[in-house]
């Protein structure tokens, strides 16, 4: 079993920044590729970026150049440094692995205002 725990989220103004963290239980995070993804209100859960277990990130190209993923094995977590946030960024954000299967966690709320 996996559990993946988000916090991080909140409301910024446009331009703003924010860290989001994803702490995941399991022996073999470090093995496990990790990867953020999105949704807004009315519209489909998108990736945002993954990050493999030896560290490469990928990023879709609407954040390529403002987020920024990152892991720390030691602490089994997962990061996303949110930069120059526009509020087409505005979205729940969910981490994600996949072990036999997809686990996701709870989810957290960012809110970019204009």
């Amino acid at each position: 079993q996996v559990q993946l725990v988000e916090s991080g989220g909140g409301l910024v103004q446009a331009g703003g920044s924010l860290r989001l963290s994803c702490a995941a239980s399991g022996s073999t995070f470090s093995r496990n590729t990790i990867g953020w993804f999105r949704q807004a209100p009315g519209k489909q859960r998108e990736l945002v970026a993954t990050i493999s277990s030896g560290g490469s990130p990928n990023y879709a190209d609407s954040v390529n150049g403002r987020f920024t993923i990152s892991r720390d094995n030691a602490k089994n977590t997962v990061y996303l440094q949110m930069n120059s946030l526009k509020p087409e960024d505005t979205a729940a954000y969910y981490c994600w692995t996949w072990k036999l299967r997809d686990y996701w966690g709870q989810g957290t709320q960012v809110t970019v205002s204009s």
